[in-house]
């Protein structure tokens, strides 16, 4: 997860009203391109992007929440869920096939890229299970919490920016050979 998207999130915590309006700028026409070319309208997308900002929020309210994908996925995922919900709700009421939906390229697309992103992170866990404690904590610090060198340098008690630097060269060496030796055998 990005800067941009973790200071989204905490902008969301605290309740600040412009953090809606990133979310909407930046994520609204997704879900709406989905709603529109999956049966719905205009009103359908406002309707299920309010939805899923809700859906969000709880979930941000949560103290093990983690977001193992990007924001943007993330907000796409909830969207489709709950508008596969409205879907087959419908679907019961004009018992109409819901595979029809299913078939959607548009579907097909975000249902990939979710599954390509989650094998990543699963990937990567995989990696980071293999690698020495510390330097599994370093690679999660860096590159999951986005923590600066300096910040690693101070948590790690290292002397100097440089030598937080070559530990953390040192970690991804570690997590390379654990990959390289994943794909050989």
């Amino acid at each position: 997860m990005n800067g941009h998207s973790e200071q989204l999130l905490a902008n969301l915590k605290s309740g600040n009203g412009k953090a809606y309006q990133v979310l909407y700028n930046e994520y609204y026409s997704s879900v709406e391109r989905l709603v529109i070319n999956n049966n719905g309208t205009i009103d359908d997308a406002k309707d299920l992007f309010q939805d899923t900002l809700i859906v969000l929020l709880n979930k941000l309210k949560k103290d093990d929440f983690v977001l193992t994908a990007s924001l943007k996925t993330y907000v796409i995922a909830i969207s489709k869920n709950l508008w596969l919900k409205t879907l087959r709700n419908a679907t019961y009421r004009n018992e109409t096939s819901l595979a029809d939906y299913h078939n959607n390229t548009f579907f097909c697309e975000i249902e990939t890229a979710i599954l390509k992103e989650k094998s990543y992170w699963e990937r990567l866990q995989g990696y980071l299970n293999k690698v020495s404690n510390h330097c599994s904590h370093l690679m999660q610090s860096m590159f999951l919490k986005n923590r600066t060198i300096e910040d690693i340098q101070a948590e790690y008690g290292y002397s100097s920016k440089h030598n937080a630097q070559n530990q953390k060269h040192k970690c991804l060496q570690q997590v390379r050979k654990v990959k390289e030796m994943q794909e050989v055998g």
